[in-house]
């Protein structure tokens, strides 16, 4: 993601991740979670954390090319009327993600980095090339 940092100059820019020592270095304004998993009571707690956050600085869009930690992002975030982006993985050469799946309903904008994952998800689901 932090290759597409150039095309919103000009603008806030908030970064939510997981805390680790390389996303602690990044020089934007960031709010660390830890990593979430499957556990139930991270993903409350990074709920919280998600509607403290955007109710302070109300995005107009969120970009995610997240697992987990975008499901409770990206709905919290559609709740409060920002557009959504998501960004399948690189990884999902085949097989849509969990994640994608989720999150495909209230995504405006849906990017897939390979084109056999077009007719995997549907009509939304765009191939424009590779994020990187």
């Amino acid at each position: 993601m932090l290759y597409l940092m150039d095309a919103f100059k000009g603008n806030d820019i908030i970064i939510i991740t997981y805390d680790s020592k390389r996303t602690r270095e990044l020089d934007y304004k960031k709010y660390l979670v830890k990593n979430i998993g499957y556990n139930p009571v991270r993903m409350l707690t990074a709920a919280i954390t998600f509607l403290r956050v955007f109710s302070r600085y109300r995005p107009d869009l969120i970009i995610s090319n997240g697992s987990e930690i975008a499901i409770p992002a990206l709905y919290i975030g559609r709740l409060l009327g920002a557009k959504i982006i998501f960004i399948e993985s690189w990884a999902r050469v085949n097989n849509p993600s969990l994640t994608g799946r989720l999150v495909y309903p209230i995504a405006d904008h849906f990017l897939v980095q390979w084109p056999q994952l077009i007719s995997k998800y549907g009509k939304k689901a765009v191939f424009e090339g590779a994020l990187i």
